[in-house]
């Protein structure tokens, strides 16, 4: 199988979707890779690395995207590499189709098949390419939002861990899943006073009996959470529905409940944001203020840290990888041969113009 690495071309995006051991990898088990010039230079992987596990070198994406049958991504195909589409193209990486209507109607007309990490599943139902993202991304909340709470950044000007005699911040996040799990540690260990809600009773007696004695786990109903609201200094958006858009659980009106400055971090952007209020942002301008509540919505937000990304991902998804492309190689005139293995059957979103997976399909419905 002929698999191409493009260089990403989303806005601060650094990572990249292959490293030269999965590429030797790859090589090894009958398959080509060619990777875009300058693809892992974000990551701190140079070409010559890649040509020396095994990999072509192509210089522009008209030489790479034509030759490919495999298309090897991070982040969701931009508008600039539509033109790129053809049927039977099969497209690997974070689609998050339910927050990307154009994206999802190019991959339909064009007829790809699109295999999307966020939803592949393992054989304990976890979502193993997407954990990786998701702790990055609950880290960085905090230190982010930490950030953002500085008065120059137009936060309320509070200390995340406060200091001798003075209170800490309270942090309020949404969702115990990865990204919560994460926020709060990180935001524990900071000294600030954290809110853990979620309406999985499970979960949550989990994470109280593992969690240190500044970590609170509090069951998510409306009247719970306007009283939380009210006193938060930060609250970090952590809701996943695989494949779905991610629900509205603070509307706008439900800004008014919190205090002036306060700081949301809603990482859930990349399947349409917990807030109402929410709208996709970039490191370069990652912030905008409504309410006098500093919203912060970048939708890549561990590509600010491409180097730890990219060895994350690319841990979590070769095995995939290696799985689609041995597939499509024992039956490479059927795209719908890869629905036979029920792990990347749960990632194909797309196939010949039609969508195969029932959240993506009810999402942008």
């Amino acid at each position: 199988m002929r698999i191409a690495v493009p260089r990403e071309v989303k806005a601060d995006e650094y990572r990249v979707a292959l490293l030269p051991a999965g590429a030797a990898a790859l090589v090894r088990s009958g398959h080509s890779v060619a990777v875009e010039s300058q693809a892992g230079a974000g990551s701190g992987i140079s070409d010559d690395q890649y040509a020396a596990a095994g990999a072509s070198i192509r210089h522009s994406p008209d030489e790479l995207w034509p030759q490919a049958d495999l298309i090897i991504k991070v982040k969701e195909p931009q508008a600039t590499e539509f033109q790129y589409f053809r049927p039977g193209l099969r497209v690997m990486t974070y689609f998050h189709f339910a927050a990307e209507k154009p994206l999802a109607q190019a991959c339909l007309q064009s007829k790809i098949t699109a295999i999307a990490y966020e939803t592949i599943r393992d054989a304990r139902g976890s979502l193993p390419c997407l954990t990786p993202m998701s702790e990055i991304a609950g880290k960085m909340s905090i230190q982010e939002g930490a950030k953002y709470l500085e008065r120059p950044m137009l936060g309320r000007g509070i200390l995340l861990g406060g200091v001798t005699g003075v209170l800490p911040a309270h942090v309020v996040i949404l969702g115990a899943g990865v990204v919560g799990h994460n926020a709060a540690r990180v935001a524990a260990g900071l000294g600030a006073q954290v809110t853990l809600m979620d309406i999985n009773l499970d979960r949550l007696r989990y994470l109280a009996d593992v969690m240190p004695a500044n970590v609170t786990t509090l069951f998510n109903d409306q009247e719970t959470l306007r009283r939380s609201l009210a006193t938060a200094d930060l609250v970090v958006g952590a809701v996943l529905i695989p494949g779905a858009r991610a629900p509205h659980l603070v509307e706008r009106a439900g800004l008014k409940w919190m205090q002036p400055g306060s700081v949301i971090v809603d990482v859930a952007i990349d399947q349409g944001g917990c807030f109402e209020t929410s709208r996709p942002t970039t490191h370069q301008a990652p912030v905008y203020v409504v309410d006098d509540v500093v919203h912060y919505c970048v939708t890549n937000m561990p590509g600010a840290v491409g180097r730890t990304s990219t060895f994350a991902l690319c841990n979590a998804t070769i095995q995939f990888i290696q799985l689609v492309a041995d597939a499509d190689s024992a039956a490479p005139d059927s795209a719908y041969a890869l629905l036979q293995n029920p792990h990347i059957a749960s990632g194909v979103n797309m196939v010949d113009g039609r969508i195969t997976h029932a959240a993506v399909a009810a999402a942008i419905a």
